[in-house]
Order: C-alpha cells, then structure tokens, then sequence
C-alpha cells in the first residue's frame, strides 16, 4: 500500500543541500521506498542530487509517497522535518 502526504516548504531558503541531506539520511533509516512530488516533477527521496533538482523554494507544496511496512513511521519522520522547517529559525 502506498500512503501520502502533502508538505509545505516553509524554511526561509527552501530545499537546498541541508534539508536535503536531513530527508535523505531519515527516510534511509526506513526500509519504504520514499517519492517527492513538486508539480510533474518526481524524485527518489533517498537521493540528494535528485531531491536537489527540484528546486523547491520557501511555499512550494510538495507531495510525498511511501511505500513499504514501515511507511506511515517513514512519512512522520520526513513531515517532522518539514513542520521544524530543518531546524532553521531565520
């Protein structure tokens, strides 16, 4: 079964590599298979370089998927992430 979520990039400079690199490394702690969605755009949310390719700037609604048995615990993770927006204050 696949689930998804819908997040919302809310830190001041977007996905670049720091966020990417918290994404990557928690959903690799999981055994899901993890998908990020920006518009037509669709990328492996286990790679850096891919997920950099998205661009995604401050406000960019991004879809997430999981699939496996432990997607539900792979989806809270990566929303956490997105919801501290990276541990970025400014």
């Amino acid at each position: 079964m696949e689930l998804r979520r819908t997040v919302r990039v809310s830190n001041d400079h977007g996905l670049h590599a720091r966020p990417c690199h918290s994404i990557v490394s928690a959903a690799q702690s999981f055994e899901s298979d993890l998908r990020i969605r920006s518009g037509t755009r669709e990328v492996n949310g286990k790679s850096i370089l891919e997920l950099m390719t998205l661009n995604a700037g401050l406000g960019t609604e991004l879809e997430l998927s999981a699939r496996g048995r432990d997607a539900e615990r792979c989806l809270a993770a990566i929303e956490a992430l997105f919801a501290g927006r990276f541990g970025e204050t400014a």
